[in-house]
């Protein structure tokens, strides 16, 4: 058999598997929590819904919304991921990196400071402005002198515009510590208390600028073969630069205005996608977004359950998985 041929069937074998999993492991989100629904029940809630039922109130409510958000969360946050490490060419790059969840909480506290601003809806349409001020102020630094949007110029001014934001932040919850409590869901990073209605609003963003990312899997592989290569191959480098930079924005802004500062998935994924299907970007982008919906859905499974009835922020989940990860890419590389 061609040895392409058989690395084709392996990786659309592996996606499928990815789906089945990502089916299970969303059935899973649905059935756990504080009050365990068996699978007949969870089944029966859409089938022959009982409005008087606590339990498919709450399945068809509640946990299908929440799950419904964490795999989208989950999905956006690796592909953009992904896309920050091709473009930055450095392996430990995330959204975060952009700058984008420091300005996302940086407007959030602010709106709950000074504007009394207390509405989850309003906020997180605050929280998707600030990430977007904050990519596009990046992005202006990286463009700024020689070598436009070079990869180290983006991490430094990524850099800068995170400690900028974030210094604020805590300056203003050091002088109103009430409003500390208003934005803990942004701080620790949750999908609790999220409504499909919350979502709505922005997901022809995200939808469109995860359609535009599969699309431009084949360019990105010309551009990281390098800059020269590209021009030379005849690639509009800045145009397709300028097109990741503008889907990383809607995608990680769109994460952190809904699901607040979530860590470690754009960082975790990509490197565990490419340990199986290479560097080829075609296969990169789709398999870091069904992984990344299984990997949110799980870290959100094990927050619900740790120390039950509480309920620990995700992002705190996903911390304890990726600091070590993150380790370890930093001693590897």
């Amino acid at each position: 058999m061609n040895p392409l041929l058989s690395k084709r069937r392996l990786k659309i074998g592996g996606l499928l598997m990815g789906f089945c999993i990502l089916g299970l492991v969303f059935t899973l989100s649905m059935a756990l929590g504080q009050i365990q629904t068996p699978f007949k029940t969870l089944v029966e809630a859409f089938t022959n819904y009982n409005p008087y039922s606590t339990e498919h109130i709450i399945i068809t409510t509640t946990r299908i919304s929440r799950s419904s958000i964490a795999m989208l969360i989950g999905a956006s946050l690796a592909v953009a991921g992904a896309l920050m490490q091709a473009l930055t060419r450095n392996p430990l790059a995330s959204p975060s990196i952009f700058g984008i969840n420091a300005g996302a909480l940086f407007f959030v506290v602010f709106a709950t400071v000074f504007l009394s601003i207390n509405s989850l809806v309003q906020l997180m349409w605050i929280a998707f402005l600030g990430g977007a001020i904050a990519a596009v102020m990046v992005f202006f630094l990286g463009t700024l002198g020689k070598d436009s949007l070079s990869p180290i110029k983006i991490v430094l001014a990524g850099a800068a515009i995170t400690a900028f934001f974030s210094s604020f932040t805590q300056g203003l919850l050091v002088l109103d510590e009430q409003s500390l409590e208003g934005v803990l869901f942004w701080l620790g990073g949750s999908v609790s208390g999220r409504s499909i209605d919350m979502l709505l609003p922005i997901l022809p963003f995200m939808a469109t600028a995860g359609i535009v990312a599969l699309f431009l899997g084949n360019s990105i592989n010309i551009l990281t073969t390098g800059e020269d290569i590209a021009k030379g191959l005849g690639q509009q480098v800045l145009l397709v630069k300028i097109l990741m930079g503008i889907v990383i924005i809607l995608l990680a802004g769109g994460s952190v205005a809904v699901g607040g500062s979530i860590g470690f998935i754009g960082l975790i994924v990509p490197h565990l996608v490419r340990s199986f299907v290479g560097i080829d970007y075609r296969w990169i982008i789709p398999y870091c977004a069904v992984y990344g919906g299984i990997l949110l859905l799980l870290a959100d499974v094990v927050a619900r359950l740790v120390i039950i009835p509480e309920e620990m922020p995700i992002g705190v989940m996903t911390a304890i998985i990726g600091v070590p990860f993150f380790i370890f890419i930093a001693r590897r590389a």
